[in-house]
């Protein structure tokens, strides 16, 4: 292949997987007149329009994704075999990018990442967080995390966390002034913190469990946030009633700062899991990160 060609088929890629030519343009350090260029050249040379260009929008058309599927897996053999030359020094190198939602960072990667950091100076980590469904394959992450009951099967999931339990806590401030809840249904009575969820922009509805029969209540409340942590920090601030990973508020539990309430009735789910494709070929670099953050019974 000529390097002209290489360079078409690079940029073809690019584009449609970022389903943009700005952020294309941005990736591949060129303009995006330039980018734009190249791939009306590429389509002229093969006679048949690769990609489908709205106003809003770059996608593949139907000859574009087969010349997506038929090339992919030669520049993903390509990125392999020069990692596989980078992991002949002695320490690994590279990047890995993650996407995660915002309590992993504390539960899973905060403990362990300081160590990992000074053992491999020649690696860089980069953790985007994002609590909603993120395809890790468009987006071009190495993996992701999510609990263990939301990951596909067509994907390779390495558990990285143990089960997470969740609480129902609240300030001795707001229970100064409010009563108790005995059962998950009095939660409608309550003034919640909800949480928007970014997938579906629908409010979170707290889930529950009692001798194996699980169902959630939808709360009420005047405020909404979007991460766990201003959640947890206004239950703190005693607006409402907080729902979260028990690990992330104990500290509170510990100091009198928070009272968990209906301990009998919350749930515990599989823990978190860094998930990946199958059929990609890890880099030396992401290799290393999977085995430090492998999670180790006690």
């Amino acid at each position: 292949m000529r390097r002209d060609e290489f360079t078409e088929m690079r940029a073809f890629l690019e584009v449609a997987q970022e389903r943009s030519f700005t952020r294309a343009a941005s990736k591949l350090g060129v303009t995006r007149s330039a980018l734009s260029h190249t791939i009306s050249a590429l389509e002229a040379k093969l006679g048949v329009r690769l990609l489908s260009r709205t106003t809003r929008d770059v996608a593949p058309t139907a000859a574009g994704e087969r010349l997506w599927a038929s090339i992919q897996p030669h520049f993903d053999g390509i990125a392999a075999g020069i990692a596989a030359i980078s992991a002949l020094r002695d320490k690994p190198s590279g990047s890995v990018r993650v996407v995660c939602p915002d309590d992993a960072i504390d539960l899973v990667f905060r403990p362990r990442l300081p160590a990992f950091l000074r053992d491999y100076p020649d690696i860089t980590v980069e953790l985007i967080v994002d609590n909603g469904f993120t395809n890790i394959v468009e987006r071009q992450f190495d993996a992701g995390v999510r609990l263990g009951e939301a990951i596909a099967r067509d994907m390779v999931a390495v558990r990285v966390g143990p089960d997470v339990s969740y609480a129902v806590v609240g300030s001795p401030e707001y229970f100064g002034r409010r009563p108790v809840p005995s059962t998950p249904y009095d939660l409608t009575d309550h003034d919640c913190v909800n949480l928007r969820l970014p997938t579906s922009g629908a409010l979170y509805a707290w889930e529950f469990e009692k001798d194996g029969r699980e169902f959630s209540v939808r709360v009420e409340g005047q405020l909404v946030m979007s991460n766990i942590e201003p959640a947890i920090d206004a239950a703190l601030d005693g607006v409402g009633l907080c729902y979260a990973p028990r690990d992330l508020v104990r500290r509170y539990l510990d100091r009198g700062e928070f009272l968990e309430v209906l301990a009998d009735w919350t749930p515990t789910f599989q823990g978190y899991h860094l998930y990946y494709p199958s059929r990609r070929h890890p880099s030396a670099a992401f290799s290393a990160f999977v085995e430090v953050f492998r999670y180790r019974h006690r």
